[in-house]
């Protein structure tokens, strides 16, 4: 399947849930695969590209994020539908607590890119400097969840930013705060 194809799969598999399928309308909607879910030819991004994108992992992951009115605001919000699956399980339907993390490092990251393009961020490697996550509730698997991001601070090298998941009820199953820092050369 080409990214295209994965891409609009991915959208129609949302937009056919009930609860995703409002978040996924209106005229400066923006949806999209993450780019952490495109295969590269160097390797990067291959835990989501590649380990996390199975029928029985990461079947579906939808960006989706409101462009500004205007082209020189920034992007500071961002929501991502993933709908998860039993070979995430740490205990039987609940995922295992290293990939909650894990999807709260990824969500809030793909802040970067978006204003990357839009000039917003300088267009250099970042690395999660810390990544503090609490956990409220278990985060079930075979279900979908949705994760959202939310830029706190931008200050010279340093992004923070926050992302939850939250149950299709809109409870709050966990939560993280997130630093990235720029680096001064690349990889």
């Amino acid at each position: 399947m080409s990214d295209t194809q994965s891409e609009n799969s991915d959208y129609d598999h949302f937009a056919s849930i009930p609860w995703c399928a409002p978040h996924l309308r209106g005229s400066r909607i923006i949806t999209g695969s993450p780019r952490s879910r495109i295969v590269k030819p160097n390797g990067e991004d291959s835990l989501y590209a590649e380990t996390l994108k199975s029928q029985s992992t990461i079947l579906a992951m939808l960006e989706v994020y409101e462009e500004p009115e205007s082209p020189t605001e920034r992007v500071d919000s961002l929501k991502t539908f993933i709908t998860l699956g039993s070979g995430l399980n740490g205990y039987p339907d609940v995922c295992h607590g290293g990939i909650v993390s894990a999807i709260l490092d990824e969500v809030t990251n793909l802040l970067i890119p978006v204003n990357q393009q839009r000039g917003f961020i300088p267009d250099v490697p970042y690395m999660t400097a810390y990544l503090n996550t609490t956990f409220l509730m278990p985060v079930p698997t075979c279900a979908t969840i949705l994760a959202q991001a939310r830029i706190l601070k931008v200050e010279g090298r340093k992004y923070l930013s926050e992302g939850w998941i939250e149950d299709a009820n809109g409870s709050i199953l966990a939560r993280a705060e997130v630093l990235y820092v720029a680096l001064k050369s690349s990889l």
